[in-house]
């Protein structure tokens, strides 16, 4: 980690580290990938209008969320398949969350057990549901998260079908995974990461493997293809929020009237976002939409973000727009790819720092300071209304 200053400086070592069938995993999209300069554009485009002669000697970035605080307003989002770029890697990025005092969403598609994320992480860890066409599977994790002591379940309601992400297309990205000769000669120059698939191969899709009829790990991945891409409607919303006692969370939330219906079915919080810009390529930017659902249900539930958070800078404009809490995947997934437990610390360490120079540089010695005040006003009406 020795001279990394920022996020990119982490996915350019993540890059160097991974072959690219891999690395382009992490960072394509779907058709164009126009969505992933929509979703990080957006941000580029807002303005924070700071306010000085506020003392801001001490800055406290401190978040409350579902009843516990967070050392700071930024948590890491799921990821699936973590696995193949480091192995081991999800259960590396919830010790980076838990010593971060950040709370980590552990991927449907994770190659570490919930049951170990329990153990590990019990007040950092949540867990990511995708619906499986055998309705008794989704009950069964709903059934082992609130086990292992995991304190909220997100459900993701933004993958009713596969999407055309034309760079794994091209890079041969299939099921099974199999490197054609051009992919492990162009991986012979990622040394680490070759030795590590020639020893391991295939990543273990570890809370599947129990369901699935033989358990290599080649046989579990096809079972999870097979499960993935379930009918998801809003009964299911209503039964997987009766089974989970805990926090109930739906991920992938982009229209108010959805916000609304959510609440009314007693969803606690949503997750504002267009699942990094890998399913719908037009689909807006989750800040975009972000304040029409503040100005829908941000007095009746928890609405958080995620999509497109690159800066310190980019989560403070999202709680500025509305957002209680903010979520990134690919910066802390470059950082534990480069460096293990360490890199997805140095990842979280540098927004923290930034998120602190921000909150000086604005005039907002709190989190709890920080709303639309701080925004660009269209016009004179806009800028009343937002006055605090």
């Amino acid at each position: 980690m020795q001279g990394v200053v920022n996020i990119d400086d982490l996915r350019k070592l993540a890059k160097k580290r991974l072959p690219k069938i891999a690395y382009d995993f992490i960072e394509g999209g779907t058709d164009d990938e126009v969505g992933l300069a929509t979703n990080e554009q957006a941000f580029r485009q807002a303005r924070i209008v700071p306010r000085y002669l506020v003392d801001v000697t001490v800055r406290d970035q401190s978040t409350t969320l579902f009843g516990r605080t967070y050392s700071s307003p930024i948590g890491i989002a799921p990821t699936g398949l973590a696995g193949l770029f480091r192995r081991g890697a999800d259960l590396m990025l919830a010790e980076a969350a838990r010593d971060a005092n950040v709370p980590f969403i552990m991927s449907g598609s994770s190659t570490g057990s919930i049951e170990d994320l329990g153990k590990l992480a019990p007040d950092h860890g949540w867990y990511q549901l995708y619906s499986a066409k055998d309705q008794s599977i989704s009950e069964d994790m709903i059934k082992r998260a609130g086990d292992a002591g995991l304190k909220t379940l997100v459900f993701t309601v933004d993958v009713p079908e596969g999407s055309n992400r034309e760079r794994n297309t091209r890079n041969g990205w299939g099921r099974p995974l199999k490197l054609s000769l051009a992919t492990k000669l162009e991986a012979l120059e990622h040394p680490a990461w070759m030795l590590e698939w020639m020893r391991h191969g295939t990543p273990f899709f570890d809370n599947w493997a129990k369901y699935a009829p033989a358990k290599d790990a080649n046989s579990v991945a096809d079972f999870v293809a097979q499960q993935n891409r379930a009918p998801m409607t809003w009964k299911h919303v209503e039964r997987y929020r009766s089974l989970f006692k805990g926090n109930f969370v739906l991920k992938g939330i982009m229209h108010p009237d959805d916000a609304i219906r959510a609440h009314s079915l007693g969803v606690d919080g949503i997750m504002v976002s267009n699942h990094g810009a890998r399913q719908l390529d037009n689909a807006p930017s989750p800040l975009h939409v972000l304040p029409a659902i503040r100005d829908a249900v941000g007095d009746k539930m928890t609405v958080m973000f995620d999509g497109g958070i690159r800066r310190g800078l980019d989560a403070v404009i999202a709680l500025c727009m509305g957002a209680k809490f903010v979520f990134q995947g690919r910066p802390t997934l470059y950082g534990v790819t480069a460096g293990g437990v360490e890199g997805a610390k140095t990842a979280l360490g540098i927004f923290r720092r930034e998120v602190d120079l921000s909150m000086a540089q604005m005039g907002a010695p709190t989190i709890a300071d920080l709303g639309p005040q701080f925004l660009m006003w269209k016009d004179e009406e806009d800028l009343r209304r937002n006055r605090r």
